[in-house]
Formats: structure tokens, sequence, C-alpha cells
């Protein structure tokens, strides 16, 4: 789900201001992630809702058979139970997660 956040800014802010931001929203872990071209992670769920903004890269969420690509400061989040599958782009991904 793409969620109305000001991209250009979250572009620009640090990873230890956007930790912040989510850890205000309540995210209890956060942690940066980073995965290699093309990689895959085939369909799964998370217990809890997780949040995962990308700091370099891409990364392409299929949620619902919709699949939607998000690129450097941009954020998508995935409900508790929602199952989806993820694909990094060709220069791989590295983003923040967080997981309430």
């Amino acid at each position: 789900m793409r969620r109305g956040y000001n991209f250009r800014r979250m572009a620009h802010a640090s990873d230890r201001e956007l930790r912040k931001q989510l850890e205000s929203e309540g995210f209890s872990r956060t942690y940066v992630w980073q995965d290699g071209p093309d990689a895959h992670y085939p369909d799964h769920t998370h217990a809890g809702l997780t949040a995962h903004i990308i700091l370099d890269g891409e990364m392409t969420l299929t949620m619902g058979g919709a699949s939607t690509s998000y690129r450097v400061g941009e954020r998508c989040d995935v409900p508790a139970g929602a199952t989806h599958s993820a694909r990094m782009g060709p220069r791989g991904c590295r983003y923040l997660v967080g997981e309430k």
C-alpha cells in the first residue's frame, strides 16, 4: 500500500531520522536490510504490520494481485497477515524496515 508521505523529504532524511519517525509511529523494531540484484521473496506473511522505506535501489511488492514498484524515499506498509511477495530491482535494494 502506497502511503501519502512526503517522498522528497523522506529521500533526503537520514537513516536515523527515518528510524525516529517509525519509532514515533509505534514500530518497536527497526533495522536496515539489503538485498542483492533481482533478489526475490515468494509469497509470505508477517505477524505484525511492517513498514519498508527504500534507501537505495528499488523493490516491487505484489499484494492482492497488484504489483507496485517503490524507489528511494518511498514507503510501503504491509498489513499484518497480508500475503505478499517482493522482488528487488536490477541494482538490488537497501531499505529500512519497521515491525510492530
